[in-house]
């Protein structure tokens, strides 16, 4: 089953690799992508412009993807896309994307799965991202060939 998933990454960081990612599955229904002239104006509208656009684009989404690259993990926006997939009860899991070479052929530093704490209004100690969620690594673990498997396991294991 085709789910529709957000992609939350570090922008100016990771768009190359995020683009990887997106790419492999181009047939499947995302959101969570935007063109850089797309982004800079949306910036320019300040927190609560990137805010309602980041609403939006969870907005009928079932699971939400953290495209973990070695900035991610400081990302305010990246914890607030979190925090609002975890309110709308999106199936969510991470995916390291240091092995993915970059438009120069460069590989990155290995980010952590952190984000947090985050999760602390619920009923158990479980505050950090890597305490809840699974995490895969796009390379070792074929991403290629296995997203559309992980998200699938995102969404079940959040109900959907």
């Amino acid at each position: 089953m085709a789910r529709r998933t957000f992609f939350s990454f570090h922008y100016e960081n990771d768009i190359w690799r995020a683009n990887v990612v997106r790419n492999s599955w181009v047939t499947a229904d995302t959101a969570g992508f935007v063109d850089a002239a797309d982004f800079e104006q949306v910036k320019k509208g300040g927190d609560s412009a990137i805010k309602k656009w980041i609403d939006n684009q969870l907005s009928g989404t079932s699971v939400t993807a953290v495209l973990i690259g070695a900035e991610t993990n400081d990302r305010v926006y990246v914890k607030y896309e979190l925090e609002q997939s975890w309110k709308k009860g999106n199936g969510i899991l991470g995916i390291y994307i240091h092995n993915i070479k970059d438009k120069s052929g460069n590989k990155g530093v290995k980010g952590s799965d952190l984000f947090g704490p985050i999760f602390t209004s619920t009923s158990d100690d479980k505050k950090y991202f890597y305490e809840r969620f699974s995490s895969y690594d796009w390379v070792d673990n074929d991403g290629y060939n296995n997203l559309g498997k992980w998200i699938e396991t995102a969404a079940k294991n959040a109900g959907k």
